[in-house]
């Protein structure tokens, strides 16, 4: 997917998301009290996210072409303490898998297995209020296994550090729940090494990926 087709994928999802939240609007205003955001306080989130990869591709040995990875799609956990009403750490657990092809020429180099943990520090604008946007900023960890080397004769990925950026907003529906959607923007770099039949080649590769997720969160 082309990175206009991608914002245009997250337009449609929060328009959706939007409207459903608009069309329940009364409802919950009659609902259970929600519960404010407060210092001390503990949240978990499930979303459904996309892993969207915005890579680039660089090589010494390989003159042409670029590699390109898939899209992702998978449930995500997410952990949050409030230390102020206003600020917050979160922590994301998930894991996705992307298949990695080199294109002109064409080359199947298989598939990788990613766990990014990525811990962000939040600023929570209006903790107190049924809608909460935030805005994030973090490091990445991402570990690279169960790699396939598709046609080639081996492959390895660099673990490594990045760093992210989110921004988000919470819709407090009654008590300590509420819907969440959020994007996260992760700078992830890795070194590719693979062999197909002549020796070492590697690649530089600047993941990159568009998290996008929607889900619910619980506060206690």
């Amino acid at each position: 997917m082309t990175l206009p087709g991608k914002w245009m994928a997250l337009a449609a999802a929060v328009a959706v998301f939007g409207s459903l939240v608009a069309a329940g609007g009364p409802a919950l205003a009659q609902s259970e009290e929600f519960k404010p955001k407060q210092a001390g306080d503990f949240l978990i989130r499930a979303r459904g996210i996309a892993m969207l990869p915005d890579e680039s591709t660089s090589s010494n040995d390989l003159t042409v072409g670029k590699g390109e990875l898939n899209d992702d799609y998978v449930p995500e956990v997410d952990f949050s303490y409030f230390i102020t009403d206003n600020i917050a750490l979160e922590l994301i657990a998930a894991t996705t898998k992307h298949d990695l092809n080199w294109k002109s020429p064409d080359v199947d180099l298989g598939s990788v297995r990613l766990l990014p943990p990525t811990l962000t520090l939040q600023y929570h604008f209006l903790p107190k209020e049924r809608f909460s946007p935030y805005l994030g900023a973090g490091i990445n960890y991402t570990f690279f296994y169960d790699e396939k080397p598709g046609s080639a004769q081996s492959i390895s990925y660099d673990d490594g550090f990045g760093y992210a950026l989110q921004a988000g907003f919470d819709y407090a529906i009654s008590g300590p729940w509420s819907l969440n959607v959020d994007v996260k923007k992760i700078f992830l770099d890795t070194t590719i090494t693979t062999n197909l039949g002549g020796g070492p080649i590697n690649v530089d590769a600047d993941l990159d990926p568009w998290v996008f997720g929607i889900g619910i969160g619980y506060r206690f």
